[in-house]
């Protein structure tokens, strides 16, 4: 697949971009008269009509993940040493399992899935690749992520607006695109529920290595996962997703009415 034939199923508001990647310093707007450049935003004409190298693959379509059984979407190590206060919550999910009940679900609620659980819903993900950017639209409650690509840095700590799905900012390393994603809020978010009940916190730090396989049917994501405040060391796990090209998301809406019938809502069985 050529990237040229690619850019023709993007959304019209890219079909008619056909430049390449960056992984360069982004454009700048150069203001009349005196004082900085004002940084681009990533669909501005003048940030994609930059020239790049062309990127080694291109992820535009509808991705599934593969459950390729009960816990795949999980992403909890098989072996770990949680920190004092996540092991409470950690111990309490797990006795309010044995209880048939569900501790702190959260999502259940309406509160985002955040990253990564995102990633790993049964629900497909679209995704439009244009030169400066990713845009991915979950079918789950229609949660949007955006991995940049124009070279940007992280935004400063003091300033930056934390996200459920962070701020994600790609480069290319030979065939693998490497994204690096921080600058979550610290509540309500969640690296495992439904018995593990494991949080996120402010400090936790997520990097994919996204590799195309199987001719570009299969997308493979490598992650490692840190967070001082809640584990220790590192959590490497590797994700598969799948193209489907027979399938397209729709609008989304979580309402707590409509989830009336699950574990969750009741106050009876959902453990606070």
């Amino acid at each position: 697949m050529t990237w040229s034939n690619t850019r023709a199923g993007m959304v019209a508001l890219a079909a008619a971009l056909g430049v390449a990647v960056a992984t360069t310093a982004p454009v700048h707007a150069q203001p009349q008269g005196t004082g900085p450049a004002i940084p681009l935003g990533a669909l501005a004409p003048a940030n994609i009509a930059r020239p790049r190298p062309r990127p080694p693959f291109d992820l535009t379509g509808t991705w599934q993940h593969e459950l390729s059984g009960p816990d795949s979407w999980r992403f909890v190590p098989e072996t770990f040493r949680l920190l004092p206060e996540a092991q409470k919550h950690y111990e309490a999910g797990r006795q309010a399992l044995k209880e048939g009940k569900v501790y702190r679900d959260d999502i259940g609620q309406c509160w985002p899935a955040g990253m990564p659980l995102i990633m790993t819903r049964v629900w497909p993900i679209a995704m439009v690749q244009v030169p400066t950017a990713i845009y991915m639209v979950s079918n789950f409650m229609n949660s949007l992520r955006v991995i940049y690509l124009d070279g940007r840095p992280h935004t400063e700590p003091d300033i930056v607006v934390p996200s459920f799905n962070g701020e994600s900012i790609g480069r290319w390393e030979g065939n693998a695109l490497v994204v690096d994603t921080r600058y979550f809020p610290g509540h309500h978010h969640w690296i495992d529920q439904g018995g593990s009940s494991v949080p996120a916190s402010d400090q936790l730090h997520i990097v994919e290595r996204m590799r195309m396989v199987e001719k570009g049917q299969i997308l493979e994501i490598e992650y490692t996962l840190t967070d001082p405040k809640n584990w220790e060391g590192d959590w490497k796990l590797t994700k598969r997703f799948t193209r489907k090209d027979d399938t397209d998301i729709n609008e989304v809406e979580c309402l707590p009415d409509l989830n009336e019938h699950l574990p969750s809502t009741s106050s009876g069985a959902q453990v606070r």
